[in-house]
């Protein structure tokens, strides 16, 4: 299309002043205008019920986000000029008045984006006036934040309501962890090299170990986590997604439908939990008092508004199988925890030991092949393999085949929310979740939740600082494995 004829772009982000919006959103934004990666004539409008002038509301960014970028892309000129781009409507989003508002705000002709950066019980009415107000067109596209309800019904209860006023195609269901460089570098992993798609199955691969971890503890987000807990806040979600890309058949193109239904195969193939599954195959812990980066760090229900009797759990850990032909066996272990040892989201290929070994004195399997993938906190691709020390004799000691993904680019590697904001801008749906993904994501955890509440399951305590329970170490002893880092 010729650049002359584009419509412009208006950014509509409701919750415009929250947390999300100042802490990643706008910055995120601010890096694509620094590389001139956002259209020339595109407007940021934040929404939120503060008696905001356009000056207050820049002056509040100015003041919040700077903080967030990185200082080297700090540029006073540019970061005056995305001030520019800003502008402010307040408005209570339950109540129809203030819409008006916003449309009279937004440009005749312009392509409008909706972010909800706000609580999902706010979608229904946000969606219902924008509509009213005639703010949704045929180009129109509309964000939505996690979690995206607490239960399947929940999930399907906002779907209908959004479906009520978004065509699917408009709709971009935003999970960050789809948006890291190292995620969408396994599509191109798996499926454009010869090498590992034969080995990449049953019974080469002899486990999957997906980890996130955070040290951090629940902060001041105490008030939505006790509710939430971390089967709802990371495994449902982002820890479904990474598998299922590990897990997914190639799909015959990369457009987004094909991609995310070979996804969807793999969420209706996961083995659905029955009670005694729960008891076996899941963990769930509560961080105690500990110490984390050498500093001490105070439990969960000492943390500020958790009730003192709270079973919310802080960690999970699952043992998952899919019911197909190329996994049918393997065990996919999935974790998941707040103040644990280090920040470390990494997924771990574990492959089978050889089936006979000419070194009859050494335990190969006690350094298996390994390709190891790291999300955070550094992006990296490892693949491990053994090798004869140097010497006599034939000691061997596993090495690593590192894919340097910093030395082979020298293009700037963007951050996941800004790589999303500009697939939704551009209108790629791929790395977005479809609605019968986030359904048939819901159908698999419900038992689990449910399994928990029916067993009266209280989270086992685990120090700050820690790995988590002893139980999730004994959870994946029993296939013969031991977590990563443990090794």
């Amino acid at each position: 299309m010729n650049a002359a004829l584009t419509p412009p772009l208006d950014m509509v982000i409701f919750g415009g002043a929250g947390d999300l919006a100042w802490r990643k959103l706008l910055p995120a934004l601010y890096m694509a205008h620094l590389h001139e990666r956002l259209p020339g004539d595109c407007r940021i409008v934040g929404v939120g019920r503060h008696d905001w002038s356009r000056e207050d509301y820049v002056a509040f960014i100015d003041k919040t986000s700077r903080p967030h970028v990185d200082a080297e892309a700090l540029k006073a000129t540019a970061w005056t000029s995305f001030l520019e781009r800003l502008d402010f409507v307040s408005l209570d989003a339950t109540v129809a008045d203030g819409y008006q508002r916003l449309n009279a705000s937004c440009r005749p002709g312009a392509t409008k984006v909706f972010y909800l950066a706000t609580a999902p019980s706010l979608f229904t009415d946000i969606c219902r006036h924008l509509d009213d107000a005639g703010l949704i067109d045929a180009d129109a596209r509309v964000v939505l934040e996690k979690p995206l309800g607490h239960d399947l019904p929940s999930a399907q209860a906002i779907n209908e309501a959004v479906a009520r006023h978004f065509q699917e195609r408009q709709i971009y269901r935003i999970d960050h962890y789809l948006g890291k460089e190292t995620v969408q570098n396994l599509m191109v992993l798996r499926f454009g090299n010869a090498i590992l798609e034969p080995l990449w199955r049953a019974p080469t691969i002899k486990s999957v170990q997906i980890t996130v971890a955070e040290t951090v503890g629940v902060g001041t987000r105490a008030g939505f986590y006790d509710h939430t807990g971390a089967m709802r806040d990371m495994v449902q979600n982002h820890l479904l997604q990474l598998l299922c890309i590990v897990a997914m058949e190639a799909p015959i193109s990369l457009d987004p439908d094909d991609v995310r239904d070979e996804k969807l195969k793999v969420l209706r193939s996961l083995r659905k939990f029955e009670l005694a599954d729960v008891l076996r195959d899941t963990v769930r812990g509560q961080y105690g008092a500990g110490v984390v980066d050498g500093k001490p760090a105070q439990g969960y229900l000492e943390e500020a508004d958790v009730p003192a009797l709270s079973q919310t759990e802080t960690f999970v850990a699952i043992k998952a199988q899919i019911n197909n032909i190329r996994w049918a066996g393997v065990p996919f272990f999935l974790r998941t925890g707040k103040r644990m040892q280090k920040r470390q989201s990494e997924i771990i290929i574990e492959f089978s030991d050889p089936p006979f070994s000419i070194f009859a004195d050494q335990a190969a399997s006690a350094h298996p092949n390994r390709l190891i993938i790291t999300l955070q906190p550094e992006e990296s691709i490892r693949l491990q393999m053994m090798a004869k020390e140097p010497g006599s004799g034939m000691k061997m000691r596993p090495v690593f085949l590192n894919l340097d993904l910093q030395s082979a680019f020298t293009e700037r590697r963007a951050e996941a929310y800004e790589r999303l904001l500009i697939d939704v801008i551009k209108g790629r749906l791929t790395h977005f979740m479809r609605r019968d993904e986030l359904e048939a994501a819901w159908r698999w955890a419900d038992p689990i939740l449910n399994g928990w509440k029916q067993l009266n399951d209280r989270p086992k305590t685990y120090p700050a600082g820690s790995w988590g329970p002893a139980a999730s170490s004994a959870l994946v002893a029993r296939e013969d494995a031991v977590w990563f880092e443990a090794q």
